[in-house]
């Protein structure tokens, strides 16, 4: 057997490879691209186990090698063994440490996802993007008007009437009008993109490989369908891959640190792996449970045409999610906490209708 890691970059990847019964050690660096990593862990000695960090240079190394029948591995780089007296890192050193703790099995594998999964994931992650570059355009306008002395005297902004109020407000300087006007122009451009992908993610959920999970995730308060799509995505499209319901919760960072020594114990922040988007979207979904349980229209016709094993989870949620907002608000806890806490329980809900039978 021949072992092999790969310290992989955008421009260049270093490899090493370890041929077991000899232990001879063989190190290569390579120019951008798949094909030279491909064709040098073909030559190698059979059977080859390779590795490489996930990163920002994706899975096509991976999906690529498997194609030409190569055994390769894509593992989590926080989770990788290092010393921590060692001063001095470099690509060489880093691809032979990855060898030989493939070797060891001292690595942590991470899921790689379906091509079809992470480019509707893209689409997710760039509505996504398009929301955050939206709400700092609007705070720029808004802030803009602040210095001038401007303050919209209603509460709710964006609105039909709010625009109105915009379109009427001018200034001294030429400079300053034209400053607004490019700043209302960047807020009704992302404004329009924004809904353009969202109306193609609307139709890309009704797809069959993706509705039937994604509607039984609208059957709970706060998900609709984009939400439940992303949160669905983010997940790899496959919940079976989780043995049990907290599983889900402690892969999306929901759970509480812990720094535990001889007879000390104490939990800090929730530890914030896992996917980012997913998170902050469960957190979302669980400030909408903190109100009394009740189904309204819309919810009502979310849940329309689900099985009732699938609503008695949902409405089962929100009796459990208001309990717990309920019992920690008794206990003074701050309202961040108690909210992490109800998006750590609405994951665990999640699951269970997800991998309903």
């Amino acid at each position: 057997m021949t072992v092999a890691g790969l310290d992989v970059h955008a421009r260049s990847t270093h490899a090493a490879a370890v041929h077991v019964p000899t232990g001879e050690l063989v190190q290569i660096r390579f120019g951008a691209g798949v094909e030279g990593p491909i064709e040098w862990l073909r030559s190698l000695p059979g059977p080859v186990r390779a590795c490489y960090e996930a990163g920002p240079t994706g899975f096509g190394l991976y999906r690529a090698a498997v194609l030409a029948g190569i055994d390769m591995r894509v593992v989590a780089p926080g989770k990788t063994p290092r010393g921590r007296s060692d001063r001095v890192k470099t690509d060489r050193k880093d691809a032979e440490l990855l060898a030989r703790l493939l070797l060891a099995g001292s690595l942590t594998e991470v899921v790689v996802p379906p091509a079809a999964v992470e480019a509707a994931r893209e689409l997710t992650r760039a509505h996504d993007a398009i929301r955050r570059d939206l709400m700092t355009a609007r705070h720029r306008v808004s802030k803009l008007l602040l210095r001038h002395g401007r303050v919209y005297p209603r509460p709710s902004t964006w609105t039909n009437e709010h625009r109105r109020w915009l379109a009427c407000q001018q200034f001294e300087y030429p400079a300053s009008e034209l400053a607004f006007a490019d700043q209302l122009a960047a807020v009704d451009g992302l404004s329009a993109r924004k809904a353009a992908l969202a109306e193609r993610l609307s139709r890309l959920a009704e797809d069959p490989q993706w509705w039937p999970t994604v509607a039984r995730l609208r059957c709970f308060r706060g998900l609709d369908t984009l939400t439940a799509l992303a949160v669905h995505l983010e997940l790899g499209a496959n919940w079976q891959r989780f043995s049990r319901a907290t599983a889900v919760g402690s892969w999306l960072g929901l759970i509480p640190s812990l720094q535990q020594s001889g007879e000390s114990s104490h939990q800090g922040p929730i530890t914030k792996t896992g996917s980012r988007l997913a998170r902050r979207l469960l957190v979302e979904a669980a400030w909408h449970n903190t109100r009394p349980p009740r189904i309204g229209v819309t919810l009502s016709n979310r849940q329309q045409g689900q099985p009732d094993h699938i609503l008695l989870i949902a409405n089962r949620a929100q009796q459990r999610l208001h309990r717990v907002h309920q019992r920690m608000r008794a206990r003074g806890k701050p309202g961040n906490v108690i909210v992490v806490a109800m998006a750590r329980e609405l994951a665990c809900f999640l699951w269970a209708a997800a991998t309903a039978e």
